[in-house]
C-alpha cells in the first residue's frame, strides 16, 4: 500500500512541477509554445490556460492527499 502511495506521490510531484512551469507569467511562459495564444471568444483567458489551471489544481490536491497518507502509513 505504501509503495502505491509513493508512486502516486512521485507522479503528482513531477506533474506539478511540469504544469506550473507551463503556466504563463508576465512574459508569456511556455504555455504560448503549445498554443496558449489561442484565445477564447467569451473571455480574455484561453481555453488551454483554463485546462492548465484545472490540471494543476487536481495535481496539487493529489499531492496534498498523498502527503497526508504518507504521514499516516
Amino acid at each position: 500500500m505504501r509503495n502505491v502511495v509513493i508512486v502516486f506521490h512521485l507522479i503528482a510531484s513531477f506533474g506539478l512541477i511540469f504544469f506550473v512551469l507551463l503556466h504563463s507569467g508576465k512574459s508569456g511562459g511556455l504555455a504560448d509554445v503549445f498554443g496558449g495564444g489561442i484565445s477564447s471568444t467569451f473571455s480574455s483567458t484561453s481555453i488551454i490556460q483554463k485546462n492548465l489551471d484545472r490540471i494543476t489544481i487536481a495535481l496539487a490536491i493529489t499531492f496534498a492527499i498523498t502527503t497526508l497518507l504518507l504521514i499516516r502509513l
